[in-house]
């Protein structure tokens, strides 16, 4: 599967964006999507997680209930929603496929790189203070 992020920008805090991923292929449906980010000079790191059934979700403790991800697997699409934006939320945004079977309630285990085969190459979000 091929992934093409778009949707990055420059806002303000507090403000709202929304990431969109849209992918190539016919097994988008099988495929557990994740968000990553990463800053200049660190590691990327997991932001959020869905299901490949859309059923179950995961997120990170710094965008715990200011993002919200979904999918629509009829759009072969996941979308990243972005509230209540902080300078600390710039960033490239890479948007991942899985492949890796989960069951429903562990969605951590999707947290890591090494689960995704498949990323984007990066959107870029800034957020100025």
């Amino acid at each position: 599967v091929q992934l093409q992020a778009s949707g990055g920008g420059s806002v303000q805090a507090g403000d709202s964006l929304r990431l969109s991923c849209a992918a190539s292929g016919r097994t988008f449906s099988s495929y557990s999507m994740g968000w990553f980010r990463r800053v200049p000079g660190k590691e990327r790191e997991f932001v959020a997680v869905i299901r490949w059934s859309g059923d179950s979700t995961y997120y990170a403790d710094s965008v715990k209930g200011r993002f919200t991800i979904s999918r629509d697997n009829a759009k072969s699409t996941v979308y990243l929603q972005m509230n209540s934006l902080k300078s600390e939320d710039t960033a490239v945004y890479y948007c991942a496929a899985s492949s890796t079977i989960v069951e429903f309630g562990r969605m951590w285990y999707l947290t890591q790189e090494s689960r995704y085969a498949h990323w984007g190459q990066g959107t870029q979000v800034t957020v100025s203070s």
